[in-house]
């Protein structure tokens, strides 16, 4: 019996070892990662617990990675990349950017429990002063070579989010216009990417507004 238990568990976390080869996106989580192959800015509004956290990470995993599925519309790099992913304080982007893209952050056995595949994850580096915050991590590419993901927070600054040249930026939650302009600014000599995921508690501020506009909705 307890052997059976133990095949049980391991199976089990074989499973939640490879969560990205079972992301099936539901019709609009589709069409948001479709629009990455001709938008560079991406907004998805949603309710809370509607999945578009969610949807942002496995995206930003699918890029990481290199290991894009069948069904794929979007942007494709054919090489490691330089990312980042951020939110509003280290302790909204550890319990909801790295949860779902490491693991349930507080219990390291099950880093590698994410949207990135456990057999990708290859290092990190922690953040100082935030138990259980990861700074970074270096992620394995199928073409060889290791993309880069860095977590950084809005309070940090905008000094926080210069310096870099990146491929791709995810906002999860909405970023002052200040360092979401930063954000998009990182990518600019590589033509990348950059998407929001949030639900619009700041009501019609700069950046939504700018997003709407643009759709021709305002």
């Amino acid at each position: 019996m307890k052997a059976y238990c133990s095949l049980l568990e391991s199976l089990d976390l074989a499973r939640r070892r490879t969560r990205l080869f079972r992301y099936e996106p539901y019709p609009k989580q589709a069409e948001f990662h479709a629009l990455s192959a001709t938008c560079r800015e991406r907004l998805l509004l949603g309710a809370n617990q509607s999945g578009k956290t969610l949807c942002g990470a496995a995206e930003m995993s699918i890029h990481l990675t290199g290991r894009y599925p069948d069904w794929w519309q979007g942007r494709r790099w054919d090489r490691p990349i330089r990312a980042w992913a951020g939110s509003e304080t280290s302790e909204v982007t550890r319990d909801g950017v790295q949860r779902l893209l490491i693991g349930e952050p507080k219990d390291e056995s099950q880093w590698g429990t994410g949207y990135i595949p456990h057999d990708a994850l290859s290092s990190f580096t922690r953040r100082q002063g935030v138990s259980s915050a990861l700074d970074g991590a270096m992620i394995e590419h199928v073409s060889g070579g290791h993309s880069m993901l860095g977590f950084k927070t809005y309070d940090q600054g905008r000094q926080k989010w210069q310096g870099e040249t990146l491929d791709l930026v995810w906002f999860d939650e909405e970023a002052p216009q200040d360092i979401y302009t930063e954000g998009l600014t990182r990518t600019n000599a590589t033509d990348g990417i950059v998407y929001l995921t949030c639900t619009p508690l700041l009501g019609m501020s700069d950046v939504i507004y700018a997003f709407i506009n643009e759709a021709g909705m305002g």
